[in-house]
């Protein structure tokens, strides 16, 4: 195979692995969230005296949970724009 066919083979399989990376990422991120905000309603209606903490730690949580989405755009972003396979491939 050529290099130029190769360079495309990786390119295509790269986008695939993007799509993916994002799509389980953001239904990771969906799934957590279901479950952060079930469980806050849940111990909040349980103990109300308790609901302004239980929100902190609810908000803090959701912060680190919007951390998951952000880091695997940021692999995606790497992969498409500075796909080291791609170098490797080029030095080969």
């Amino acid at each position: 195979m050529t290099e130029m066919t190769l360079t495309a083979a990786l390119m295509n399989n790269t986008v695939l692995a993007v799509a993916i990376l994002i799509g389980l990422a953001a239904l990771a991120t969906a799934l957590g969230f279901a479950l952060l905000g079930g469980k806050f309603l849940e111990g909040a209606s349980r103990q109300p005296e308790l609901a302004p903490m239980l929100q902190t730690k609810m908000f803090i949580v959701a912060g680190l949970l919007d951390a998951v989405p952000i880091i695997g755009v940021a692999i995606a972003l790497l992969l498409i724009f500075a796909n080291p396979f791609i170098t490797a491939l080029a030095g080969k």
